[in-house]
């Protein structure tokens, strides 16, 4: 379970480094800092699978509440909504330290 934690952390912090990397190109270009919002992103790789998920979450009994946390996530950076849950994931994933404090006779 470890490993999988650890292989999903380290592809979804690459993600998120690849299109940080997209944003500092774009702010190079524009002489202006540049966030592609997930929106942005999602239209641009798949426009119709982003309705379709607005239409599974107003089928909902909180349609709402999904709603407007959907709006409220999609308006973020793209590299910080893959980042951050890559660096839970990725930590969530480490092995726990046995020993955390040493003896004088072990150093």
């Amino acid at each position: 379970m470890r490993l999988i934690l650890r292989i999903l952390g380290t592809w979804l912090i690459g993600l998120a480094l690849v299109l940080l990397v997209i944003d500092g190109t774009k702010s190079l270009g524009a002489s202006a800092l540049v966030f592609t919002s997930l929106s942005d992103l999602w239209t641009q790789v798949h426009a119709p699978s982003l309705d379709g998920v607005r239409a599974f979450f107003a089928s909902r009994f909180f349609a709402d509440l999904l709603d407007n946390g959907l709006d409220t996530l999609l308006t973020y950076p793209a590299f910080a909504v893959f980042g951050i849950p890559g660096i839970i994931v990725a930590l969530a994933g480490r092995t726990p330290r046995r020993e955390r404090f040493l003896r004088q006779d072990q150093i």
